[in-house]
């Protein structure tokens, strides 16, 4: 795995160990991204941020098809 991999996959384990400071890090990058674009793409922020936020609180990662 590339150096980017292994950087994503020690903030995923961060994040679970730390599931209340990843929640404000992931309401943070939200509420930037919404006031930079005006809020125009707040919908997918919200499904994005909530992705994010299953795949430490839940143990999960990406679902499988």
């Amino acid at each position: 795995m590339g150096k980017l991999g292994d950087m994503m996959n020690k903030a995923k384990q961060m994040a679970k160990g730390h599931p209340d400071q990843a929640d404000k890090g992931v309401s943070r990058a939200e509420r930037m991204v919404d006031e930079r674009t005006g809020g125009k793409y707040d919908a997918k922020t919200d499904k994005a941020a909530d992705a994010a936020r299953r795949s430490y609180r839940d143990g999960g990662g990406t679902p499988e098809r």
